[in-house]
């Protein structure tokens, strides 16, 4: 098992993330714990990624991945109004060296697998649990240019009645043009179900892109406080935690 409290990098993952406003708001609102407070238009986030190959690693080795959240009030990273931070709901991952390395980290991982297909200029992406469909995205995507997007997402966990802080850093090549078409919830009985998108479909932004890079930290500090002031360690598979992220 990989050490949960050293950081890990991945390179050029296949990714396609963006968010929508929910069907039922209400529904949203009520998967959060005490003290987390939704955006007011109750915005959710998805995220399908697949990592290639073990040599874009440097020890998570390949994998796929797709995770989905509520994105929150007065949550943002350094620098102020990058990318609101949220609570991630589920999160599905295909290896079990990353679903350890995870659960361990707090993060409330299951079983997953997550697959993109491009033909042409229609994407499909579709994350597989329990051996049947329960998402699938479909888009309309271009070619990188020359632009790129570079930043952080936080993520804040609440642990011991407390909220910690990370940042996670990534550098993205977008495509131009870019326009997610629809988004199937298929498994009306799973507990994805309630952040289902409002009909018609309505993105509040997003992306794809055939390389992006981030960085999971080494381990989150105390909101509040410096990184050397905390003296965490990290969390044990089991532990009750609740993290909050994009």
């Amino acid at each position: 098992m990989l050490d949960p409290a050293a950081p890990q990098l991945v390179l050029n993952a296949r990714m396609l993330q963006f968010s929508w406003l929910p069907a039922d708001p209400d529904a949203v609102a009520a998967v959060l714990p005490a003290g987390a407070c939704p955006r007011p238009d109750c915005q959710v986030f998805l995220c399908q990624y697949v990592v290639d190959d073990a040599t874009q690693t440097s020890g998570l080795g390949a994998h796929s991945l797709t995770y989905l959240g509520i994105a929150l009030d007065g949550i943002d990273p350094p620098p102020a109004g990058d990318t609101p931070g949220g609570l991630w709901t589920h999160y599905f991952a295909s290896s079990p060296r990353v679903r350890d390395y995870s659960a361990a980290r707090g993060v409330p991982v299951t079983p997953g697998d997550t697959w993109l297909d491009l033909r042409g200029e229609q994407l499909t992406a579709e994350t597989h649990a329990n051996g049947a469909p329960l998402i699938r995205t479909i888009a309309r995507v271009g070619d990188t240019g020359c632009r790129v997007f570079s930043g952080h997402h936080r993520y804040l966990t609440a642990w011991g009645g407390g909220l910690l802080s990370a940042e996670f850093p990534y550098v993205a090549e977008p495509v131009t043009p870019f326009e997610v078409e629809s988004v199937e919830f298929l498994v009306p009985a799973h507990p994805v179900y309630p952040l289902r998108p409002a009909n018609p479909l309505t993105i509040c932004g997003g992306l794809y892109s055939p390389r992006v890079s981030f960085a999971y930290p080494a381990l989150p500090v105390a909101l509040d406080q410096p990184p050397a002031a905390t003296g965490l360690r990290p969390a044990r598979v089991g532990e009750e935690q609740v993290v909050i992220g994009l």
